[in-house]
């Protein structure tokens, strides 16, 4: 489609944004952008600078739908510094000398570096830059197979009938678990004999195909020109065909993704599904079940790895935040004026409702006025810890800001962990938690990204999640996508308005967010399927999707 006749067809309206300071934040005379309830498809093909930056875009100006960041510092905040604010991104580490991320990093002024001193009493020493509730933990287990693991010897001999009141709702969790562990552990083994079958019908036929172009490069051309009465070989040469076709001629190339499948599945039956693994046991020595042990871990936020490869998801996480506008290297994150905390409690595997409740908490204490939380499972052993640090986090005046989850279902009929309610219930136990879904630049029916979780009452609001430019370790930028990355996009508007107006509650940033948004009656694929369309505004509580412009005017009039 045209972009000017795509730009006629947005009916938004644009203001001069004119700036009036004053002691509470800046007022600002300017209208906000319109809904878009036009259901006229706007897929403009994004060259390489909006693929990496999309997000920061909006559909006024681009046809793109991003959160208006850039129309924001253009016409609102450009004039206005606001004061420093404190993002905890509760992840699995940061690279903390990465060149996008070392001038924005929160840095504990009481702590002594390196002295193993804890020079702040707050129980942690050393911890200059967050802390690691994991210590040298990567692999994980599951909640799922550490549930079966722990409590396969209370019950699996037993019946319904055997199983006392007490211990009715732990019965029904682990048979819920043990169903989808033994379901997971198979499909897993499938998939990996599928892969390392495949890979060896590659190499096979790669030989046997090379020894009959006696000496002529394995091409698709010559492929097509290699006659053959052999019916093994020929089904050989239409099965090569077949893959050249879809990845290409560099025949390595080919081995190497299906070596990446192999790992992937081996890697779920190593870590994932292994009843064997303790690793908490083994490299950490904390009970995740006893919650009178508070002080474990170390201060290494990074993680272990020299390569830093396991920091990978949160230093991702905390650039799409913060990474230095300032600097002219790599990306611009949402927020500027702003320190990453960061809090390393998100291992390879599913996290412990203990290090997170405790991880919430520190946070809390250390200062954090807005908490990213890019992570979830669908079972929990100890939510009552979790959601004690929410209220925690509520009663201290601190926002949290959370990833719907990836597995494209609607979250009023499915629980996951954490989140602020209960599906089927309306009532939500804090008024300081956004859960965000997932989009992508395209304003079609393609809007929703098709890994997101929805619903109308467990998830607030959409933001931009899809093919996401951002930090990863050893000065490194790639794309990747999730709610994990809609999440921090949303909490880089949390703390711009954290910063501009530091005198609104977490409950009125999460209100000016949520109300602020655009809204949309278009149609749009649900979890990825065209048979299964539904209004946009039908997907989430607010029915909206994140505006940093809207969202600033919005605060601006609290």
């Amino acid at each position: 489609m045209n972009i000017n006749s795509i730009k006629k067809t947005t009916g938004f309206i644009l203001a001069t944004g004119l700036l009036v300071g004053c002691a509470s934040g800046p007022k600002f005379e300017a209208s906000a952008l319109k809904n878009q309830n036009n259901e006229t498809a706007k897929v403009s093909q994004l060259d390489e600078n909006q693929r990496k930056s999309w997000s920061s875009l909006d559909l006024l100006t681009d046809t793109i739908p991003g959160m208006s960041i850039n129309l924001a510092y253009e016409e609102l905040i450009k004039d206005y510094e606001g004061e420093t604010v404190i993002v905890a991104v509760v992840d699995s580490g940061i690279d903390i000398e990465h060149e996008d991320l070392k001038d924005v990093l929160w840095v504990n002024e009481d702590e002594i570096p390196n002295n193993n001193i804890d020079d702040d009493k707050n129980g942690y020493v050393d911890d200059v830059y967050g802390w690691n509730f994991l210590g040298d933990i990567v692999e994980e287990n599951l909640e799922k197979t550490r549930i079966v693991r722990d409590l396969q010897p209370k019950y699996e001999s037993k019946t319904a009938e055997d199983i006392s009141a007490e211990n009715k709702a732990e019965y029904e969790m682990y048979m819920k678990a043990k169903a989808e562990f033994d379901e997971d552990v198979q499909k897993a083994k499938q998939n990996s004999d599928y892969y390392k079958g495949l890979k060896k019908q590659v190499e096979v036929a790669q030989v046997n195909l090379t020894d009959s172009l006696k000496g002529k490069p394995l091409t698709i051309e010559n492929l097509k020109a290699l006659e053959t009465n052999d019916a093994a070989l020929s089904q050989q040469k239409m099965f090569m065909l077949n893959i050249m076709n879809n990845v290409g001629e560099d025949i390595s190339a080919a081995i190497e993704q299906l070596d990446g499948g192999i790992n992937y599945f081996q890697s779920q039956l190593d870590y994932h599904y292994n009843l064997d693994l303790n690793a908490r046991a083994e490299k950490l020595g904390d009970n995740p079940d006893d919650w009178s042990t508070k002080y474990y871990g170390n201060n290494q936020v990074t993680g272990p790895d020299p390569e830093k490869a396991d920091a990978r998801h949160g230093t991702h996480v905390a650039g799409i935040i913060a990474a230095s506008r300032q600097n002219d290297v790599g990306m611009s994150g949402a927020a500027s004026n702003v320190k990453i905390m960061s809090v390393r409690a998100v291992p390879d595997g599913d996290e412990y409702d203990k290090d997170i409740a405790l991880g919430i908490r520190y946070a809390v204490d250390n200062g954090a006025k807005v908490i990213n939380t890019s992570f979830g499972k669908y079972f929990s052993t100890h939510t009552d810890w979790v959601n004690g640090a929410i209220k925690y986090a509520e009663e201290n005046d601190v926002l949290i800001v959370n990833a719907a989850g990836n597995e494209g279902i609607d979250l009023d009929e499915n629980r996951v962990y954490p989140n602020d309610e209960w599906p089927g219930q309306t009532s939500e136990i804090a008024n300081n938690f956004i859960n965000v879904g997932s989009i992508t630049p395209s304003y079609s029916e393609n809007l929703v990204s098709s890994f997101s979780n929805y619903g109308k009452d467990d998830v607030d609001v959409f933001a931009p999640g899809s093919a996401i430019y951002s930090t990863v370790p050893l000065d490194k930028y790639e794309f990747l996508q999730g709610t994990s990355m809609a999440s921090p996009n949303v909490a880089g508007v949390a703390a711009m308005i954290r910063s501009l107006y530091p005198k609104l509650t977490a409950a009125q940033v999460k209100e000016a967010i949520i109300n602020s948004g655009l809204s949309s009656s278009i149609q749009v694929n649900v979890g990825g399927d065209p048979e299964n369309k539904k209004a946009f505004n039908e997907l989430s509580k607010s029915g909206k999707m994140v505006n940093m412009y809207n969202a600033l005017i919005y605060a601006s009039k609290l």
